[in-house]
């Protein structure tokens, strides 16, 4: 049914699990197999918090808000039940971002509101204002912000340009 690449096979990883190995973009965008991507996020790391926030920011600050979602997921789906809205919100917030760098206004808009929203629900009903240092306030009002820009026509969002600042500072 033709090669690994075929229209007819499935890219598998080392366990058998479908995978796609075609390399991406900064952006999370499959290119064409055998072209220059860029390096993709290990899944199913288990990281401190603080190592999350950390790699997170490096790559949203690099322009890769795809691959800081993928370890914002690694988080929501490894840590503590009670912290997985934080966690989820977070991966929301970064494929918000994504999908507005890609020039998807409607996906962009929504996902980043449905982030700042978890972010702060969950901030609110653990009484925490700043959780490992995250600025949720701050996150939940640069992604409305962002939403609205996108949603009123604002074009060639610059991820790297764009990126939050998680712990509210620059």
């Amino acid at each position: 049914m033709g090669d690994a690449a075929g229209a007819g096979a499935r890219d598998r990883d080392a366990e058998g699990r479908a995978r796609n190995a075609r390399p991406r973009d900064g952006l999370g965008r499959p290119l064409p197999y055998g072209a220059p991507g860029v390096e993709r996020q290990p899944e199913g790391v288990v990281r401190t918090p603080e190592q999350t926030v950390a790699e997170a920011q490096a790559l949203l600050d690099a322009g890769r808000p795809f691959h800081a979602h993928e370890v914002f997921e690694d988080a929501w789906k490894s840590g503590p039940e009670a912290e997985r809205t934080l966690w989820r919100g977070l991966a929301q917030l970064a494929v918000g971002l994504t999908h507005a760098a890609r020039g998807n206004v409607t996906g962009g808009a929504r996902l980043l509101r449905r982030g700042a929203g978890a972010v702060e629900e969950w901030a609110a009903l653990g009484g925490v204002r700043r959780p490992y240092g995250i600025d949720a306030e701050g996150l939940a009002e640069w992604a409305r912000e962002l939403a609205g820009r996108v949603e009123g026509g604002a074009e060639g969002v610059d991820a790297g340009g764009e990126a939050p600042r998680l712990r509210g500072t620059r």
